[in-house]
């Protein structure tokens, strides 16, 4: 009788990993499909055209806004991100750094911004800036600085805050995200402890979301993880969300990125 519960045992694990391949492959070439015409590119167009538009009190484009590689350097600029600047004396990602450029280059009200929803707004305007510099990097390496002391020591607090564990469920970033092989439903989660590969987690966003049918900035993703674990938002542009960004970003060293991307 033993050997038959084994045996029946193992059937039963050979056929939920065949599912579970089936489901993978299932999902793999469904995004294949879109990827002839990502959604995104309608976002791209649209950041493109923000970043040479005069707009806000100013009336003024952010064609003078300068991502770390100097004013109006696009290319190459996101897979760099988040760095040191030294005219906010902080470490910035992506979104943050567009919010001080909207407010310094273009009198936006960047604390308005931030506490504005996701989609809505000057946020949604935002997407579509990511979008767009994004894309202006794709199939570029990561390679993140961390020659400053507060890249190294954002690096530090991100990693910290990866693997905090709180909240109802006791939940942390690395409960989902630091083991091969675990998935949630039909979506696979790749352990960002470690670089998981060209265009894999850090360096899969922003993305499509097919499910909501928007653009999604890393700054989103992260607050939306917050939401799963049932924490409390950190906030847009938070110094916790940015750090993270560091650590999977310093993480993701030489993958290539394909952002914006496609995602369920």
């Amino acid at each position: 009788m033993k050997h038959v519960a084994a045996c029946i045992a193992a059937l039963l694990a050979a056929g939920a990993l065949h599912a579970q391949n089936d489901t993978a492959n299932g999902i793999a070439q469904y995004r294949a499909m879109l990827a002839n015409g990502n959604p995104a590119e309608l976002f791209e167009a649209k950041g493109e055209a923000l970043w040479k538009t005069p707009r806000g009190p100013k009336n003024t484009t952010l064609e003078r806004c300068d991502l770390g590689k100097g004013p109006g350097v696009v290319t190459g600029a996101f897979v760099e991100l988040p760095r040191w600047f030294a005219d906010t004396q902080r470490v910035q990602d992506l979104e943050s750094r567009l919010l001080t450029c909207m407010e310094t280059l273009q009198g936006f009200d960047a604390k308005a911004i931030a506490a504005t929803r996701f989609g809505q707004g000057e946020q949604a305007n935002l997407e579509g800036l990511v979008a767009w510099i994004a894309s202006e990097s794709r199939g570029l390496k990561f390679n993140l600085p961390q020659a400053h002391a507060e890249e190294r020591r954002m690096y530090e607090m991100g990693q910290r805050v990866f693997f905090f564990r709180a909240g109802p469920y006791d939940f942390a970033c690395a409960t989902c995200h630091s083991e091969d092989g675990k998935r949630i439903r039909l979506q696979d989660l790749p352990n960002l402890t470690k670089n998981p590969g060209d265009g894999i987690g850090f360096a899969a966003w922003p993305a499509y979301r097919v499910s909501s049918g928007e653009l999604w900035g890393m700054q989103r993703r992260l607050n939306d993880c917050y939401r799963q674990q049932r924490f409390p938002f950190p906030g847009y542009a938070s110094d916790a969300t940015i750090a993270l960004g560091v650590y999977m970003g310093v993480k993701s060293q030489g993958a290539k990125s394909i952002a914006p991307s496609i995602k369920r």
